[in-house]
């Protein structure tokens, strides 16, 4: 199999010789802006989009990465360029990870030459949309967990950033209660906002509606999927809601980078509308496909077989 290649501080280096520092503000405060694009026929989906949206991050943390947008988009794309091959006819996975690099106090140890951490990496998407087939046909649980959103007030979510502990917190307390179960963060006053690395829609009384981006990642397939609802002559409306609305809702549906649009069929074990996804999700899970040229149903599928035929070796081996 060909070695992943991975840019790190300007240079490309195989991932076992990417290595961020103990002393990095990455790891001391979780002060990290990043984004995961995805490819299409081993194309960026919205490149720019997550680029642009990387920036705005960084300029709100303060961060100088010494390179231009424009830097950065040669470089992913020459990234993703030196991994085709070890991708073996996968999409990638392209994430970016930035952070304003070790603290001064630790200097000594760099010589006294302090830089801004920056790393581009592809992974393949085997074993990310394996699992995503049956989900696209029979929906997933969310769980409302008892952990709570961050306001906008304390930081921002829509900058995407590794500080994210309360993800994780809202994942295992929602896996509790189901262990495939898809977290669904709300606000202290109860409203919806978001999923964890996920935006949340829902169709109710003949209207598309979802939270609004006061106190969510705005995400660029939540962009991509209302652009497509509107071409389709179903606009989305952005309000406010809660648990009530979901329980009287006839779909739901979830965005993300990963999976495009993902069918909620039941939230805290009832089933949302019919308790199988609707025909609006459907028909935009269809509009994706043509628009990004592949069947995002049907390519699961295939992925979790070449998943199941990677694994079974290991499998007979460890018998």
């Amino acid at each position: 199999m060909t070695a992943r290649t991975v840019y790190f501080n300007g240079r490309y280096v195989s991932e076992q010789e990417a290595r961020v520092s103990i002393f990095d503000s990455a790891l001391m405060f979780g002060d990290m802006v990043f984004d995961m694009t995805r490819t299409y026929r081993q194309q960026p989906f919205r490149l720019r989009h997550h680029l642009e949206r990387i920036y705005a991050g960084l300029r709100y943390f303060e961060i100088d990465c010494r390179m231009t947008i424009d830097e950065m988009e040669e470089a992913t794309l020459q990234t993703l360029a030196l991994n085709l091959d070890a991708l073996e006819g996968a999409e990638a996975q392209i994430m970016h990870n930035v952070s304003r690099g070790p603290l001064g106090v630790y200097k000594s140890v760099f010589d006294g030459n302090l830089q801004p951490t920056v790393t581009i990496n592809c992974w393949p998407y085997w074993w990310h949309l394996a699992p995503y087939g049956q989900m696209y046909r029979n929906g997933v649980h969310a769980v409302i967990p008892g952990q709570h959103s961050v306001p906008a007030h304390l930081i921002d979510p829509k900058v995407k950033n590794r500080s994210r502990v309360y993800y994780q917190m809202a994942n295992m307390q929602a896996q509790k209660v189901d262990p495939k179960a898809w977290a669904l963060l709300t606000d202290d006053q109860g409203l919806v906002t978001e999923g964890t690395g996920f935006n949340f829609f829902l169709v109710y009384k003949c209207r598309i509606i979802t939270p609004p981006g006061r106190n969510i990642l705005v995400g660029v397939s939540r962009g991509a999927a209302m652009e497509l609802l509107e071409k389709l002559g179903m606009p989305v409306v952005e309000q406010e809601f809660g648990h009530y609305e979901i329980i009287n809702a006839d779909e739901a549906f979830f965005t993300a980078t990963s999976f495009a649009i993902m069918p909620v069929t039941k939230v805290n074990g009832r089933a949302v509308g019919d308790g199988k996804p609707g025909p609006v999700t459907k028909k935009l899970i269809e509009a994706w496909s043509t628009m990004v040229g592949v069947d995002i149903v049907a390519q699961a599928d295939e992925y979790a077989k070449r998943v199941a035929e990677m694994e079974q070796p290991a499998a007979m081996a460890a018998r």
